[in-house]
C-alpha cells in the first residue's frame, strides 16, 4: 500500500482556485469553473442519492451527509432540493445576476432554493475551510449545519464533534489531496457513535486513497472501488496543467491513454461501508452511474485532447 504520500508535491500539477472558494457568493466559483466544464457534482448526485436510499433503509431518522469540501454546498443542494446542476450553472451565470452585491444575491438564494421541492429525508452537514462559503450555504438554506474548520490541524472541539456524531454518510467530490487521512479519521472517530458512518469519495486519478481507506478501515469500513468507469471532473486550464497531471497520475502507474490525454481530469469512486452492507448489496449493484462523456449541455471545445499523446510523451520525458 502507498499510504505515504506527499500530497502537496501532487497538488503542484493543479491550477489554484483558491479565490473562487473564498468569494461571499457562488457567482466567480460557477464563471470560472463552469468555463471549464466542471461538471463532478452532476455526476455524483445520482450516487449520492443511491447511498442515501441505501441508508435510509437502515435507519427511521432522516440521513445526515456530511460533505467534506463543501465550498458553497452545490452537492448539499443537489441532496437536498430537486434542482440540478445545470440550473444552478445557468442561475449563477445569468448576466441578470452579476451586478447585485453578494447580500443581494444571497437574498435572492433563500428564496431561490426556499421555492423548490426539499427531500425531507436528507439532512446536509457541511465541512470547508473557508469561512465565507460555508457560511454562505447555510445563511441561503443549504446547509442544515456548516462547520468552517481545519481537521488537518486541530481536533473537532465537543460542540463541533456533536454535530459530527449525528453523520450518516460522508462524501466528498474533489477535496482529497487537500484534506488526507487525519481530516477523516477525526471525523470518523466521532461520528454516529455505536452505529459507524459511510463514506463515499470521488477522488482524482492523480492521487491515492490507500491511506483514506485504512483509516475508514480502523473504524471498520471496507472500501470498494467502483470498477468499470472513471468520472469527469472538468477540462484542463491549459497545457502545463495537462502535462504535469499526466505525469502525476502515470507516476503511480496508472496508464492515462484515453482518459487525462483527452484533456480531462478523471476520478474514481470509492465507496467505504460495513462488510454485513457490501454482502447484502456489493457497490455494483447499489450504484448505477453516469460518467461524464453524456454530459446534457454542449461541452466546450477541448482543443487540448488533440495534443494528448504529445503531452503524455513530454510527461514521461519530464519524470525522466
Amino acid at each position: 500500500m502507498n499510504i505515504s504520500v506527499n500530497y502537496a508535491t501532487i497538488n503542484q500539477a493543479k491550477m489554484d482556485f483558491t479565490d473562487l472558494y473564498t468569494s461571499k457568493d457562488p457567482r466567480n466559483y460557477f464563471k470560472y469553473l463552469g468555463q471549464l466544464d466542471y461538471i463532478i457534482p452532476h455526476l455524483a448526485q445520482p450516487v449520492f442519492a443511491q447511498l442515501i436510499k441505501a441508508r435510509q433503509e437502515t435507519q427511521t431518522e432522516p440521513v445526515t451527509v456530511l460533505d467534506v469540501g463543501c465550498s458553497y454546498a452545490i452537492n448539499g443542494a443537489l441532496m437536498k432540493y430537486a434542482v440540478d446542476y445545470e440550473a444552478l450553472r445557468q442561475r449563477y451565470t445569468a448576466p441578470s445576476l452579476q451586478p447585485l452585491n453578494s447580500a443581494e444575491v444571497l437574498e435572492l438564494d433563500r428564496h431561490f432554493y426556499r421555492s423548490w421541492p426539499q427531500n425531507k429525508g436528507v439532512n446536509v452537514i457541511g465541512l470547508d475551510v473557508s469561512e465565507n462559503a460555508v457560511r454562505y450555504a447555510e445563511d441561503a438554506g443549504i446547509l442544515g449545519r456548516g462547520l468552517a474548520i481545519d481537521l488537518e490541524s486541530r481536533d473537532p472541539t465537543p460542540e463541533e464533534a456533536a454535530i459530527l456524531a449525528d453523520v450518516d454518510i460522508i462524501v466528498s467530490t474533489g477535496c482529497v489531496g487537500y484534506v488526507t487521512s487525519k481530516t477523516f479519521q477525526r471525523i470518523a472517530k466521532v461520528a454516529r457513535k455505536g452505529r459507524t458512518a459511510w463514506a463515499a469519495n470521488f477522488v482524482l486519478r492523480m492521487f491515492p486513497f490507500d491511506g483514506i481507506a485504512k483509516t475508514l478501515a480502523d473504524q471498520g469500513l471496507v472500501t470498494e472501488p467502483y470498477e468499470g468507469a472513471t468520472f469527469v471532473q472538468r477540462r484542463f486550464a491549459n497545457r502545463d496543467e495537462m502535462e504535469k497531471a499526466v505525469m502525476a497520475v502515470e507516476g503511480r502507474g496508472l496508464d492515462t491513454d484515453g482518459l487525462e490525454t483527452e484533456g480531462l481530469y478523471h476520478s474514481n469512486l470509492f465507496v467505504s461501508r460495513p462488510l454485513e452492507e457490501i454482502e447484502r448489496r456489493p457497490i455494483q449493484e447499489l450504484v448505477t452511474v453516469i460518467s461524464g462523456a453524456n454530459k446534457l449541455w454542449s461541452v466546450g471545445a477541448n482543443v487540448l485532447g488533440s495534443y494528448g499523446q504529445e503531452v503524455r510523451q513530454a510527461a514521461r520525458a519530464r519524470r525522466g
